[in-house]
């Protein structure tokens, strides 16, 4: 983008806009489909009263049920769907904000009164429904699509609760939000940090403005930021003790409700992940803290501090490299970095980035960040606010890339109930990009700074998603043992339990404040259980499969693309494996830990040669 200003939606170019048109080309024919939810919400109910008796239940009754879930179902994701894209880029819109909250309302409603059917499904008796849906059975080519979706409610029926008591569930759905909530518009909303002053004179202290102020290489503005923000905290730390205590019992006792062994299992059931993942993860990483170590040590020599502290570790090694790159280039270095996936998958992602996909640049409203958003109609939107100057930006391009191409061959090779693929997986497609790219930019420059920056913001990603996210997921599952075993969350052993391993992962280099460990309060990920190891475990799988497809031929990428076409059809341990890597045991882990271990030591020499 040209322009020093943030233009408003109405002034941004079709052709930097993704292209909605195959969800809806108008507000006429969405506000036809939200109708829709509600007269096919009640083509499911017709089925109510032949579901009350089980046992005489005919194959065609329930084919005939199943089919109008799925019809409902798609209806109500891309009628979301939508609405939800619109908003991401213009929430100053107020026709944007109404129609969310439409179609949340939708769904809400749908979710509600049609929660009888999953337990009534169940109560066939298990016999026969598996005769039904045998593939070598009369019924089993119709029942096909549904195959998969079944065996995995199936395995769900022991934690699966009477029709009236999963209603009672759905309907508090959103009062078991409160904390999340509560916390979000606390820190967001209501909390004042202060201002911070600079040589451009006074900014303000926010949430978002935090993590410029620590990357500042003046140090006296990142301690005043440091302990202002923390300051912060204290002052509320109660109050956000509470909440996250709030988080953990309401865990719990929904995990024991479904009768789970804990609220971690409950968390990991869905997916099929054994605990002893989560254990091999923690404990892994625990052995490889050298690394980790030993970068923060260099840290502390590179910016020639006495002593490292806490606000330190965010400054950049390596100052920005100046390089513009419009948009198209961008594309052109992503297609010459993905040669490795084949024809078909970056001539697919080429044309996708090129041709309306991509929502690609800021404007007024639009929210922050990026992300990729597929469903199983339309194209796997990408929202960006891509900047020409930011070379970050084009790996964030490439990684949302990577999420929409596991889209595109999940859509394309799975039935609508079970085309969605996990959360455990999806970061492995997106982050395997990253790595793609950064070979191939480093491969490509022969000028040592560039070689240096890369290098250290790749040190910086990995830490970021492979350690931080394992600290992370470590606090959480003491948090929750802690209760489980009858000791009550506290402030006190809150952050007693944090600064423990705030003190385990930055090791001997690392100098902390006394309000250091409040730094646990601030997690938003908290109050989305058990989904931060994910990060850590996806990153891991990426690194060993990009080595893999990299160092291998044809069979290995053949086998990466078993993993992109899954999509739910099976467990993600499963998928992994097929692909080439097992995370059910250690082995991942170790390798990206070693992988990083040897990054540090080439950023240690590009260094040196700078």
């Amino acid at each position: 983008m040209k322009n020093s200003t943030v233009p408003l939606r109405s002034e941004v170019a079709k052709s930097d806009q993704w292209d909605l048109s195959k969800l809806f080309t108008n507000d006429a024919d969405w506000n036809a489909s939200l109708k829709d939810i509600a007269a096919a919400k009640d083509r499911v109910l017709t089925y109510k009263t032949a579901f009350a008796a089980p046992d005489t239940l005919t194959a065609e009754t329930v084919l005939g049920c199943l089919q109008a879930v799925e019809a409902a179902s798609r209806i109500s994701e891309k009628t979301s769907h939508y609405a939800f894209l619109m908003k991401s880029v213009d929430e100053s819109d107020p026709k944007n904000i109404e129609r969310v909250s439409l179609a949340m309302m939708a769904d809400t409603e749908l979710s509600s009164e049609t929660s009888w059917f999953i337990p009534a499904l169940l109560d066939i008796p298990e016999q026969t429904i598996r005769g039904w849906i045998d593939p070598a059975g009369k019924t089993g080519a119709a029942f096909a699509p549904y195959k998969v979706f079944i065996e995995k409610l199936i395995r769900l029926k022991a934690h699966t609760l009477s029709e009236k008591e999963e209603k009672l569930l759905s309907l508090l759905a959103e009062s078991q939000d409160v904390e999340r909530r509560s916390f979000s518009t606390l820190t967001n909303v209501d909390f004042r940090f202060g201002s911070i002053e600079t040589s451009d004179g006074a900014k303000e202290l926010t949430q978002s403005s935090y993590s410029q102020f620590l990357i500042n290489p003046d140090r006296n503005i990142r301690k005043q930021a440091y302990m202002q923000f923390y300051g912060t905290f204290d002052t509320y730390k109660n109050t956000i003790a509470s909440l996250y205590t709030g988080q953990v019992q309401q865990n719990i006792a929904l995990a024991r409700i479904r009768g789970y062994g804990s609220a971690r299992e409950q968390a990991l059931y869905p997916d099929k992940v054994p605990t002893e993942v989560y254990d091999n993860l923690i404990s892994t990483i625990r052995k490889n803290l050298e690394p980790l170590h030993h970068f923060y040590a260099l840290m502390q020599k590179s910016l020639k501090l006495d002593e490292l502290r806490h606000y330190d570790v965010y400054v950049p090694l390596v100052g920005e490299v100046r390089r513009h790159t419009p948009y198209n280039e961008a594309v052109d270095m992503i297609t010459e970095a993905l040669q490795p996936l084949g024809d078909e998958y970056v001539t697919t992602l080429r044309n996708g980035l090129l041709g309306g996909w991509v929502d690609r640049y800021e404007n007024k409203g639009k929210r922050s960040g990026a992300f990729s958003w597929g469903g199983f109609e339309g194209d796997p939107y990408i929202m960006v606010n891509y900047k020409e100057d930011v070379i970050r930006d084009v790996f964030t391009l490439v990684h949302e890339g990577g999420h929409s191409m596991h889209s595109w061959y999940s859509v394309r090779n799975n039935p609508f109930l079970s085309y969605n693929y996990t959360i455990f997986e999806a970061e492995v497609a997106s982050t395997f990009n990253e790595e793609l790219l950064f070979r191939s930019m480093l491969k490509n420059t022969s000028d040592p700074k560039m070689r240096a920056y890369l290098l250290s913001i790749r040190v910086s990603d990995i830490l970021a998603t492979l350690y931080r996210q394992t600290m992370f997921a470590e606090y959480e599952h003491i948090t929750h043992k802690l209760v489980e075993e009858g000791t009550p969350l506290t402030i006190e052993n809150l952050r007693s339990e944090y600064r423990k391993l705030l003190t385990a992962y930055f090791g001997p280099a690392m100098h902390f404040e006394e309000c250091s460990d409040l730094e646990g309060l601030r997690i938003p990920h908290f109050y989305n259980s058990f989904y931060v190891y994910k990060y850590a475990t996806g990153i891991s799988a990426s690194l060993a499969l990009a080595e893999r497809v990299c160092s291998g031929g044809k069979t290995e990428r053949e086998d990466y693309f078993k993993f992109l076409t899954s999509g739910g059809s099976r467990y993600p341990i499963e998928s992994l494996r097929i692909a080439g890597v097992d995370m059910a045991s250690p082995e991942p882990v170790e390798a990206a830990c070693k992988h990083f271990a040897h990054l540090v030591s080439e950023l240690e020499k590009a260094l040196a040669a700078l």
